[in-house]
């Protein structure tokens, strides 16, 4: 595991000590029980893709610890109506403070902002930021393969028990997952778990370069589950080279991020069709 998802892991550890500290698991979930339906993060993807149209999960994203500062007018609420006139199938908001000035008030004005459902981006790895996203407002969480990975001599062991509670309770509270890998050996972990969405990150977390050959390599090893490219994604051909070979889910931040109207660059780079009224229910 790299040095920076060490750091981001210790560091996350502390945050969820102190959250527990200021308020108690028992009482977060007893917050659950009031809260509206979810908006159907995966019944959102699979509407777009059965229509023939690509599912863009667009990210809502205002540093990273490689890149730092990535877009300095950032105001969530209006980067989520831009992506949803973009015809984005889904959001994903960074709420992780430290590493990736994010902030879980970010998702909330995201939401009220429009009728995407959204992505919880943070590094889950503990039942507290389980029930902490469904009382914040996502409608999804991401659970990273590598975050539950440890070195016992010279292999690398994966907890895959931690990540089928975690996915389970997600279940549970009406929340999907994104399980995010990066090689052969974490998408093995995936595939065991009750969960059609599969995130290739095309990140290599040792070197931080990006290959679009991750998607394509793992393509074919998801079976049944939905393929989504993470990572690397910044150019029409890009993305003409991922459809070519049938991935057609996307999950992209930096290249709308950097661009002056979000939702005007992805309607650019995919192509999405315009906007419509969501039906009311």
């Amino acid at each position: 595991m790299p040095d920076i998802l060490h750091r981001i892991l210790d560091r996350k550890a502390e945050e969820v000590a102190e959250r527990k500290r200021k308020l108690s698991l028992d009482d977060l979930a007893a917050r659950v029980a009031d809260l509206e339906a979810t908006r159907g993060f995966v019944a959102a993807i699979d509407a777009k893709l059965h229509d023939g149209n690509p599912a863009v999960i667009a990210e809502i994203k205002k540093a990273s610890p490689s890149k730092g500062l990535i877009r300095a007018d950032f105001n969530p609420a209006e980067i989520a109506r831009s992506y949803e006139l973009g015809g984005a199938a889904c959001l994903s908001v960074l709420t992780d403070v430290d590493f990736f000035q994010g902030h879980e008030d970010y998702l909330r004005e995201a939401r009220e902002a429009c009728s995407l459902p959204i992505l919880r981006k943070d590094f889950i790895v503990d039942e507290y930021q389980v029930y902490e996203s469904r009382v914040i407002g996502a409608d999804c969480i991401l659970l990273i393969v590598a975050a539950f990975a440890s070195k016992e001599g010279g292999d690398v062991i994966y907890d895959d028990n931690a990540l089928l509670e975690l996915s389970m309770l997600a279940a549970e509270l009406d929340l999907d997952v994104l399980v995010e890998v990066h090689n052969e050996d974490e998408l093995e972990v995936a595939l065991d778990l009750p969960v059609p969405l599969i995130g290739v990150n095309n990140r290599n977390l040792r070197t931080f370069e990006t290959s679009l050959g991750t998607s394509l390599r793992l393509k074919d090893r998801v079976g049944d589950g939905t393929l989504v490219a993470e990572s690397g994604i910044h150019t029409v051909e890009d993305v003409k080279i991922l459809r070519d070979k049938g991935i057609d889910c996307f999950l992209v931040g930096e290249a709308f991020m950097r661009a002056a109207d979000p939702g005007a660059e992805l309607r650019k780079l995919f192509g999405t069709p315009p906007y419509s009224q969501p039906h009311k229910h």
